[in-house]
């Protein structure tokens, strides 16, 4: 059995630049740890906002032990519940998504509004009092046209990332945007292998055919570098800042998030197999080829916002070695499918990707399940971005463990 003191350990003695050891991807003991120090701490990416348009539409979701309703309430304001029952703890909204009038508990009915308070309480006698057996709330807040939540006590300070993802978004309109389509698909692989994966493309050329015909996989454009240094990302950037666009790469203080916008390769304007729009512009965006805005959320979100639609991708921990993830097309609201857009056009590539990546995330877990896996280098030049998101992961596990800012890598 793999202790707490165990993986403290061997983050405090992982040598820099390398994967981490094997318990972290194998270990149930390291998948608890992770969901006390990390996922039940964090602010986690549960829905775009574009899926609950209206009062009472509401997504459900399960953080480790935790789970929740994030529903939109009368006056449009987003809200996240704990998904128990004040009354005998019952699951409140068992289905993925929905639309409702009120929360209502299938089980003895007690009844909720929209905003948590408890309504309607049968036979509960003259000293029971509604206004102390609401729901219980978990924090929810927005950025990005997505909608976050936290399920800490106190949860961490979410005003840069909102700012820095408004402005760069803006041009987006996000609040004008609807679902399309979305993927659910199941990884046979450790969340942290998934965002691994996800962080660089050193194996895109080998893997990802369709994707490669419009992605640059330079690795100056999407690691963990400022994208200046490639020609054509200072290009590109330059370009769209002119138009108003912001481009320029922007990371949090503690590089738990990042902003940049890239180029697409040639003339290509969106994730297409010929390169061509996928649906119409969005309105607020001066042309066609902005290329992609990247934005990732540690631990569970990469997103892009394109010219002409926006992909949203979640990440959930179901085991050690399950990971639910999730995607998101959005397109403008106005956008008919059939006519503005045909569905499949819209989505081959990408459907394709995800495939692709749940493949090379199996295949990865199960090479590192071996007892004769060891810790191996990454690529200083094609893997940065995984090296970025592995010391987070090491800084911030070590920080929760021992509630100080020790290096995971000193």
């Amino acid at each position: 059995m793999t202790t707490q003191p165990d993986l403290l350990t061997q983050l405090l003695s992982r040598r820099p630049g390398t994967s981490l050891p094997r318990d972290f991807y194998v270990s149930p003991e390291a998948h608890e740890t992770d969901l006390r120090h990390i996922w039940t701490k964090e602010w986690i990416f549960a829905a775009p906002a574009a899926e609950m348009p209206k009062p009472g539409a509401y997504v459900t979701l399960r953080i480790g032990d935790y789970p929740l309703i994030v529903v939109r309430g009368a006056d449009g304001a987003f809200r996240a519940f704990h998904n128990t029952c004040r009354h005998r703890g019952s699951r409140i909204c068992a289905a993925a998504k929905g639309t409702l009038a009120k929360l209502v508990c299938p089980y003895h009915q007690w009844t909720y509004d929209l905003d948590g308070r408890l309504l309607w309480a049968r036979d509960m006698g003259p000293d029971f009092d509604p206004g102390q057996h609401g729901l219980v709330p978990a924090h929810c807040d927005v950025a990005a046209g997505m909608v976050f939540v936290c399920v800490a006590e106190t949860a961490p300070d979410f005003s840069a990332v909102k700012a820095a993802a408004a402005r760069y978004t803006a041009p987006h309109r996000l609040d004008e945007l609807k679902v399309a389509h979305q993927s659910t698909i199941v990884e046979k692989g450790n969340w942290k292998l998934v965002m691994e994966n996800n962080r660089e493309c050193y194996h895109c050329a080998g893997s990802h055919p369709a994707l490669c015909r419009t992605f640059n996989d330079d690795p100056d454009l999407v690691g963990g570098d400022d994208s200046l240094s490639s020609p054509a990302g200072r290009a590109h950037v330059e370009r769209c800042e002119a138009a108003g666009l912001p481009s320029r790469y922007i990371l949090g203080a503690n590089e738990q998030w990042r902003l940049v916008r890239i180029p697409f390769l040639g003339d290509a304007v969106s994730y297409t197999m010929d390169g061509k729009a996928a649906a119409p512009l969005l309105p607020g965006m001066p042309f066609a080829n902005a290329g992609s805005l990247l934005f990732f959320h540690y631990p569970n979100t990469w997103n892009h916002f394109l010219s002409d639609h926006v992909l949203n991708f979640r990440v959930l921990p179901l085991s050690a070695t399950e990971t639910e993830v999730q995607t998101t097309w959005l397109v403008h609201r106005d956008a008919v499918e059939g006519r503005d857009y045909d569905l499949t056009r819209l989505t081959e590539v990408w459907t394709a990707t995800n495939d692709e990546d749940r493949r090379v995330v199996e295949e990865n877990q199960i090479g590192i399940s071996s007892p004769a896996y060891r810790p191996g280098p990454y690529s200083e030049r094609q893997e940065s971005g995984v090296i970025q998101f592995v010391d987070w992961y090491a800084r911030t596990l070590v920080r929760s463990i021992t509630g100080n800012a020790l290096l995971a890598a000193e």
